[in-house]
């Protein structure tokens, strides 16, 4: 990436990203189901809510090494990087499909220890699968 301020809006866009899963997550307890069973299961609450806390823990190591990172020659795919994860946060907030809302979260997850490593090499399948998958969600409303 061209400088910090770009790894840091990157680390930005995956806490931006966790605030979103999480607020979604808050909405889909607090609501139930037709027929008031719980909106999702416990099990899959309790999933979201660890995709949601290693997406802070991948924003934070991000944060932390973005000096490192800014050496490391992410320049190319800065801007495809900061626009997919601003898909994927703006794809959390309406997300009706337990599936995608995991599967998406995932995504974001390898995205960002591909980014991590500090290994362009490392970026293309985790990017392509995040960008496949948003492509094929259903359109907003």
């Amino acid at each position: 990436m061209a400088d910090q301020h770009d790894i840091e809006a990157l680390a930005d866009s995956l806490s931006a990203s966790a605030d979103a899963l999480h607020a979604h997550l808050m909405r889909a307890l607090r609501q139930p189901a037709p027929g008031g069973a719980p909106a999702m299961s416990q099990g899959a609450a309790q999933a979201l809510f660890e995709n949601e806390v290693l997406l802070r823990q991948r924003a934070n190591g991000l944060y932390l090494d973005s000096a490192r990172l800014a050496a490391a020659g992410l320049d190319g795919a800065q801007q495809q990087l900061l626009e997919l994860t601003r898909r994927a946060q703006d794809a959390i907030a309406r997300i009706d499909r337990l599936k995608d809302m995991i599967d998406l979260t995932a995504e974001l997850l390898s995205l960002g220890a591909a980014i991590a490593t500090g290994k362009p090499d490392r970026l293309a399948a985790p990017l392509e699968k995040l960008k496949h998958h948003l492509d094929t969600l259903p359109a907003p409303g």
